[in-house]
C-alpha cells in the first residue's frame, strides 16, 4: 500500500465506496473498531479519556469508545462543540455511545491511562484556537508526564496534506489512518507528532484508485523494485553501466570519492574519478576499483565525456561555487544520448544568481537529469515555501528535472508530478558526506539506464536504510560499506 492520498484524494474513496454500496456507517463502524483494538494494546486497565470533535472524526472516537466500553474498560468522553448538531454518519456514531458526554473545556485526565484524539482529522482547513487549542495544550502536558495518546487518522492539528502543523497539534504514540496513508504522515512535522501509524483496512477496495489516479507515494520497495536490474548470468561490468564522479581540486577530493564509491556500490559496472591534473595523485592513491583519469576544466571533461559509453556524470561535490563549475556542469549537460547527469552541493549553488541559466542547459539535454538539493541549496535556486511536497513537484516542473529534495522526510519529484517521500531516514544520516554519497547512488543506479524516479527512489531508501542497518556512530564512508547487506535483504525478500 504505496499510495499516498491527499485528504480531498481520501474523501473521494470514501464516497465512490458508499456509491458503491457500502453505507457509510459501516466504514465508521471499522474505523472505531481498528481505533478501539489499538487502543485496547496500549492500556492496563486503567480509563480512556475519547476526545470527540464536531465532525466524522468525531464520529470515529463516538464509536470507539462505545467498542471500550462494551469490552470492559472504564470510557469518558469529552466533545468539542455541542455533539446533538452531528449529522450524518457522526450522528449515527453519537446516538450509539449511549453515555455522558463532558465538554473539552473540562478535560480532567486524572487517573486517565489511555487519550484517543479523535478532534480533528486530515482535512483540516484552519488553524486550532480557542477550546481546541487548549484541549492540545492540556493532551500534551499530560503526555509529557507519562500519558499515551492515540490519534485517529491524523495527530489533531497536523494539516494531512503536507504535515504542518495548524496552530497546536496532539503528540500521539500512535496514530490509527484508514485505507491508505497521507502525505502528512511522512512529511515533518506531521510524520514526527505520528508515532507509530497503522493503517487500516475498513472495506474500501483497492479499485477506487483506478479512478483517483494517485500520483504520490510512500517511497518503499514496492515503488521501483521492478526497475532494479540486479546482475545477469551473461552480464559484464560493461553492460551494467560507467558512471563519472567529477572531483574538486586537490583539498577537495575526498566528495568526489565518496560519490564514486556510491555510483560502485549501487551496481554501476565501471566508475571513474574525473580529477584535475593537480589531484590525481591523490585520488590515485585513494581509490582501487575505481579509475582515475585527468580532466583539467571543461575541456578536459568534454574529452573523457566524449566516450558515449560513459552512461552517468554526478558532479558537484567539492568543485567549490564559481563561473568554472556552472562551465563544467554546461560541459556534463551537452547532449549525449543514453547519458544521465546527477547534479549536486556546488553544481547547483553555483547557478544560484542565475537559476535559469541552469534550466535552460537542462532542457537543451537530452538525458535525464537528477538535482539532488538540501533546503539551502533548494531555497537558493527555487526560494522558499512551506509544503515540501507542493515546492518539490513546482521545482522539478520548473527545472525539467527529477528533484530530489533531502532531509528527514526527503522527497523525489518529476516534472510530471510523480513524486515519493522516505521516511526511513534515521537522525545519524544527518552526517558531512552523506550526500555526495546520495548523489553517486542516485548516478550510480542512472549508469543502468534506470529510470530517473526509480534511480532516485531507490538510492534514497537504500541509503536510509543503509544508516539504519550500521547505526549510531555512522561516517559517510560506511554507507556505501552497509550497502551491501541492504542489497543481500533487498534481493532475498
Amino acid at each position: 500500500m504505496i499510495e499516498l492520498l491527499t485528504p480531498r484524494e481520501m474523501a473521494r474513496a470514501d464516497q465512490l465506496t458508499i456509491e458503491g454500496g457500502v453505507p457509510g456507517a459501516t466504514l465508521m463502524q471499522a474505523a472505531g473498531a481498528a481505533v478501539a483494538a489499538r487502543a485496547a494494546s496500549m492500556t492496563n486497565g486503567g480509563d480512556v479519556a475519547v476526545l470527540c470533535g464536531p465532525g466524522n472524526n468525531g464520529g470515529d472516537g463516538y464509536v470507539a469508545a462505545r467498542i471500550l466500553r462494551a469490552s470492559g474498560a472504564n470510557v469518558r468522553v469529552f466533545a468539542l462543540g455541542d455533539p446533538s448538531t452531528l449529522k450524518g454518519d457522526a450522528r449515527w456514531a453519537f446516538e450509539g455511545w449511549r453515555g455522558p458526554v463532558g465538554d473539552v473545556a473540562t478535560l480532567d485526565l486524572a487517573g486517565v491511562a489511555l487519550v484517543i484524539d479523535a478532534l480533528f482529522g486530515a482535512g483540516l482547513a484552519r488553524d486550532l484556537d480557542g477550546a481546541a487549542r487548549e484541549c492540545v495544550a492540556r493532551t500534551n502536558a499530560w503526555r509529557r508526564a507519562g500519558g499515551k495518546v492515540v490519534a485517529v487518522d491524523v495527530p489533531s492539528g497536523v494539516d494531512g496534506a503536507d504535515g504542518a502543523v495548524r496552530g497546536a497539534a496532539i503528540e500521539a504514540d500512535a496514530t490509527v489512518t484508514f485505507f491508505r496513508l497521507k502525505p502528512g504522515h511522512l512529511l515533518a512535522p506531521g510524520r514526527f507528532l505520528s508515532g507509530e501509524i497503522d493503517c487500516a483496512d475498513i472495506g474500501i477496495p483497492s479499485s477506487v484508485l483506478d479512478e483517483i489516479q494517485p500520483r504520490a507515494f510512500a517511497n518503499r520497495p514496492a515503488l521501483w523494485r521492478a526497475a532494479l536490474r540486479p546482475p545477469q548470468p551473461q552480464a559484464h561490468k560493461y553492460t551494467r553501466g560507467h558512471a563519472v564522479a567529477v572531483s574538486g581540486g586537490l583539498s577537495f577530493t575526498g566528495a568526489a570519492r565518496l560519490a564514486a564509491r556510491g555510483a560502485l556500490r549501487a551496481g554501476a559496472g565501471l566508475v571513474t574519478v574525473a580529477s584535475p591534473r593537480a589531484a590525481l595523485a591523490v585520488n590515485a592513491a585513494a581509490l582501487t576499483a575505481i579509475m582515475v583519469r585527468e580532466s583539467d576544466g571543461p575541456r578536459g571533461l568534454a574529452a573523457l565525456l566524449s566516450d558515449a559509453r560513459k552512461s552517468a556524470v554526478v558532479m558537484g561535490p567539492g568543485l567549490g561555487v564559481s563561473e568554472a563549475t556552472c562551465a563544467l556542469v554546461e560541459t556534463a549537460l551537452a547532449p549525449c544520448p543514453g547519458r544521465a547527469v546527477v547534479l549536486d552541493a556546488d553544481a547547483l549553488t553555483s547557478f544560484a544568481g542565475a537559476p535559469q541559466r541552469l534550466f535552460d542547459a537542462i532542457a537543451a539535454f537530452d538525458g535525464p537529469v537528477v538535482l539532488t538539493p538540501h533546503e539551502g541549496e533548494f531555497a537558493r535556486l527555487f526560494g522558499r515555501g512551506a509544503d515540501k511536497l507542493a515546492r518539490a513537484r513546482a521545482a522539478a516542473a520548473l527545472a525539467g528535472a527529477v528533484v530530489v529534495f533531502k532531509g528527514p522526510d526527503t522527497v523525489v519529484a518529476t516534472p510530471d508530478g510523480r513524486a515519493s517521500i522516505a521516511d526511513n531516514a534515521p537522525p545519524w544520516l544527518a552526517t558531512a558526506g552523506s550526500g555526495d554519497t546520495l548523489a553517486g547512488m542516485i548516478a550510480g543506479f542512472c549508469a543502468q539506464h534506470m529510470e530517473a524516479f526509480y534511480a532516485a527512489g531507490a538510492a534514497v531508501w537504500m541509503h536510509g536504510e543503509a544508516a539504519r542497518l550500521f547505526g549510531p556512530g555512522l561516517i559517510a564512508e560506511d554507507i556505501s560499506e552497509a550497502l551491501p547487506r541492504v542489497w543481500a535483504a533487498l534481493l532475498a525478500s
